[in-house]
């Protein structure tokens, strides 16, 4: 039997060499026809921790390498454009800060 390739978006890169992956899927209510969401949540393994918040990723299965542990990654589909605002303003006050300190 051939091994599940799901994509998902990355929700937590905390841990080392492993990523939070949620994957989302719509269904349609059998009786009422409404749409509704599901999501399933998969850790996966990031051997290079090359991924990144908010990236799209496509996971494999794999065997169980820790107690939560089952999937692994293959590939980045797309990287995240989100931008972090507390990076940033950190690194206009460290620019500020040199520029200070050189004059």
């Amino acid at each position: 039997m051939p091994k599940k390739v799901l994509l998902g978006k990355v929700t937590s890169d905390k841990m080392d060499k492993t990523r939070r992956v949620e994957i989302t899927r719509r269904l349609r209510h059998p009786l009422y026809g409404k749409y509704y969401s599901r999501r399933m949540v998969c850790h996966v393994h990031d051997e290079n921790n090359e991924s990144g918040l908010g990236d799209k990723v496509e996971i494999i299965e794999s065997r169980p390498l820790s107690k939560t542990k089952r999937w692994a990654l293959v590939r980045i589909v797309e990287k995240s454009r989100e931008v972090d605002v507390a990076a940033l303003k950190a690194a206009r006050e460290q620019a500020a800060e040199n520029l200070a300190s050189e004059s």
